[in-house]
């Protein structure tokens, strides 16, 4: 298996050397390291350079977010695999090794994650039962939350040819929106080993920087409604739509934002129509 890490980053100075060092140190290398470097205007370009004899550099000509980054790391890469890191996230050194021996022994799967430690303010958490990783037809369990974490991940290229990259319209949630169309047509593999430790708690990390995520949750699962889905998952889908709905409907109107309540309670009701519940 020839594999291409990505890493997508953007004004990591601080993070991004432990993340680099962390797949420079695999003992089983990676075809390519490709660090897509979304204009930093921090230190970041000349930590990359100190290892620009080992990985390859990216740069994008101004600032377009995390999903329009990995994307022109997976078009540029030449390994037949795609290995994902964030870039305030390590790699446990036997990541690839363990990773590449599972796909091994199951061929007939094209995607799978591990496990991870939670490290959030410097001390390590326990995830609640509702966040556990998870392998198999996941399709409904991917619908309320975001249950598989790009860096814990590889997947083959033809992946991408099926259902498509990641959603650089979604300023959020563009890795849930990718599993969302990724699990009706693929089984996920699963590692009951913890080979990603993820760092949360720091000031830029995306969920703290937008309001409301469900609201970009509820445009991920929109895009599924009316498609070919089992009837079964567009019931699931539907459900979990009114109660999303619900939630920022409610978060808009603690905010004094009368119009965006009422925009989704509008989508409560008609979602609540479809699956013919009164009112």
């Amino acid at each position: 298996m020839n594999i291409s890490v990505i890493i997508p980053t953007y004004n990591r100075a601080r993070l991004i050397e432990r993340a680099l060092i962390s797949v420079l140190r695999q003992t089983t290398p990676a075809l390519e390291v490709i660090v897509v470097d979304d204009f930093s205007d921090d230190a970041t370009p000349e930590i990359l350079e100190e290892y620009s004899d080992r990985i390859t550099i990216i740069r994008n000509e101004s600032n377009r977010g995390v999903s329009f980054s990995r994307n022109v790391g997976i078009e540029a890469a030449k390994g037949d695999w795609i290995a994902f890191l964030d870039s305030d996230d390590r790699w446990d050194k036997f990541k690839l090794e363990t990773q590449i021996l599972f796909h091994q022994t199951n061929p007939n799967l094209q995607i799978s994650q591990c496990d991870e430690i939670w490290i959030r303010n410097g001390v390590r958490v326990n995830p609640m039962v509702k966040h556990a990783k998870r392998g198999g037809w996941i399709f409904e369990a991917c619908v309320p939350r975001c249950i598989v974490s790009p860096s814990a991940v590889i997947m083959h290229k033809n992946v991408f040819h099926k259902i498509g990259t990641f959603d650089p319209h979604l300023m959020a949630c563009e890795d849930y929106d990718l599993w969302l169309r990724i699990a009706p047509h693929y089984e996920i593999g699963y590692l009951d080993k913890k080979l990603v430790t993820r760092y949360g708690g720091h000031e830029d990390q995306l969920s703290r920087k937008y309001w409301g995520m469900d609201r970009f949750r509820i445009t991920a699962m929109e895009k599924h409604l009316d498609s070919n889905l089992d009837v079964h998952w567009q019931k699931t889908l539907l459900e979990e739509l009114v109660f999303k709905c619900g939630i920022v409907a409610e978060g808009a109107r603690k905010r004094d934002n009368p119009e965006l309540a009422e925009r989704y309670l509008a989508k409560q009701k008609q979602y609540q129509e479809r699956l013919q519940i009164p009112q």
